[in-house]
């Protein structure tokens, strides 16, 4: 159990007084770096603009050369340095990679997580590297992907759109990602399809916890550590939902691997095992001798299922969400991209096809283009976190000592003129577009959607093929109106995964073909 002591506590709760005040007063912010106050640090306006705290980092970096120190009150070890520069992502990331591991800070934060793959370092986060890359590079891997991505499409997606266009009613399209993204990597990496994408939208606790979960894990980079813990102990606010939703995660993975379990203990299942590839059986045989901090072989399974799901779900339905928001406010965009979708993959004339595979989906250079662009906005993983285990100075010429703690803003980045150019705020799908018409690349530590280096995503060819057949059903079938935005402005969520704030309303109206 979490104690502190009676002077400990009464400061603390000023602190969260504090907090309360300066929600309460709102604020925005100007155009100069906030004021570092005695004792207090800038907290005060951290706190102002804990609500567009992303923005906020981006409106700091801007004015700082890309690179600045947040300070903290001086007893809190809250002093971090925030950081967009190219250079030192790249050196954070690949160059020195040795010296910034996730370390233990990263793991107390993201405890949700335990042994997974995203909290690993070292041999554990080799072991995970090397596990996942094998499956992903097995044979039937692709197949296996792709069965589960237009099955999804066609018993979840496609009659949930047909459902709301014909009623013509609104759904929240972000809601409708993430519950297609949700059962897909369910389906995939634990053999079992929960079905939440249906057309009455039940509602699946799991489901629903990731959000909670997500907004959490920022407001803990944001408070002071002994506050976080404070409520975790009391099981107030935030912490309260994250308890909540670890016990969610729990009940549902482990279910899931008790009846993977009974399933295998039958003869006849033993036997077909080679058969088909099923990532839940290849990762129970992998790791069965792997028991991890824990000592508990079942918790390090739930582990690195959770942390698969959190980069299956959230990442891909946040980078849909972004993308079909910019088109609604990009039509000449969302034109090119439907012309090239009746160009290049030639759908019947009753405007279906027979599933399309990853080959023909790189036919549609623009449509990946857009995706990208959508991407460098609106990075699904707003940002990273590190700490060297020895001094370092950075490209920067910013010195930084053992252990100090690092935030790389990747949503900072696609806003920055010197990283961008002067329309680094403009969807331009064009910009990745190469002059023989090509896809143009770019540096992973400029372009972080997928972070870089050697924990550079490993399922981004994965992501890229779950957004472009579910954009190319949307895209050519329906026209996506957002609706509601006079009422209330479309902005990033309080959260590690850049989520629209409340959602993203939207009305479909078929298209004649």
């Amino acid at each position: 159990m979490f104690l502190v002591d009676f002077p400990e506590i009464l400061l603390l709760v000023f602190f969260c007084l504090v907090f309360l005040l300066f929600r309460r007063n709102g604020g925005g912010y100007a155009s100069s770096a906030p004021t570092n106050w005695p004792l207090v640090g800038m907290i005060p306006a951290l706190f102002r603009n804990a609500h567009r705290v992303h923005d906020f980092a981006t409106d700091i970096l801007k004015v700082s050369g890309g690179t600045f120190m947040l300070k903290g009150p001086w007893f809190a070890n809250m002093d971090m340095l925030v950081t967009a520069d190219p250079a030192n992502i790249h050196h954070i990331l690949s160059k020195n990679f040795s010296n910034y591991p996730k370390g233990p800070e990263f793991r107390k934060i993201f405890d949700i997580l335990g042994d997974g793959i995203f909290n690993a370092d070292y041999g554990l986060w080799e072991v995970h590297r090397k596990t996942t890359m094998s499956l992903m590079n097995h044979a039937k891997f692709p197949s296996l992907l792709e069965r589960a991505i237009w099955h999804k499409v066609e018993n979840g997606l496609i009659p949930v759109l047909e459902y709301f266009s014909k009623q013509v009613k609104e759904l929240d399209l972000q809601e409708i990602f993430q519950r297609f993204t949700f059962d897909s990597i369910c389906a995939l990496v634990l053999d079992y399809d929960p079905r939440s994408l249906s057309i009455d939208l039940p509602y699946i606790p799991c489901e629903k916890a990731f959000t909670d979960t997500e907004e959490a894990l920022l407001y803990r980079h944001i408070l002071p550590e002994n506050v976080w813990k404070l409520q975790k102990w009391l099981q107030v606010g935030k912490e309260k939902k994250l308890t909540k939703a670890s016990d969610v995660f729990d009940q549902f993975i482990y279910s899931c691997i008790s009846a993977k379990r009974e399933e295998l203990s039958k003869l006849e299942v033993l036997q077909k095992q080679d058969e088909d590839l099923n990532l839940l059986t290849a990762y129970m045989k992998a790791y069965k001798d792997k028991s991890g901090s824990s000592g508990d072989p079942s918790k390090f399974l739930r582990d690195t299922f959770l942390s698969l799901m959190i980069a299956g779900r959230d990442t891909t339905s946040t980078g849909l969400t972004w993308f079909f928001y910019l088109l609604s406010k990009n039509p000449l965009v969302e034109a090119k991209i439907l012309e090239e979708i009746k160009t290049k993959l030639q759908p019947k004339e009753d405007g279906k096809w027979s599933s399309f595979d990853a080959l023909e989906l790189r036919k549609l250079v623009y449509l990946h283009g857009a995706l990208c662009e959508s991407l460098r906005l609106f990075p699904p993983v707003a940002l990273e976190h590190k700490a060297p285990i020895e001094d370092d100075i950075l490209p920067s010429g910013h010195q930084v000592e053992q252990n100090t703690k690092i935030v790389l803003s990747f949503y900072s980045m696609g806003r920055m003129e010197t990283i961008w150019g002067e329309d680094c705020l403009e969807f331009k799908p064009e910009r990745w577009i190469s002059e023989r018409g090509g896809i143009k690349h770019e540096p992973s530590f400029k372009f972080t959607a997928f972070n870089a280096g050697p924990r550079t995503c490993l399922g981004k060819e994965m992501a890229f093929i779950q957004m472009k057949i579910v954009a190319i059903i949307i895209i050519y079938n329906y026209h996506v109106q957002v609706v509601g935005e006079g009422n209330r402005l479309v902005s990033p969520s309080d959260s590690i995964i850049l989520q629209v704030k409340d959602g993203l309303m939207v009305k479909l109206s078929k298209r004649t073909v």
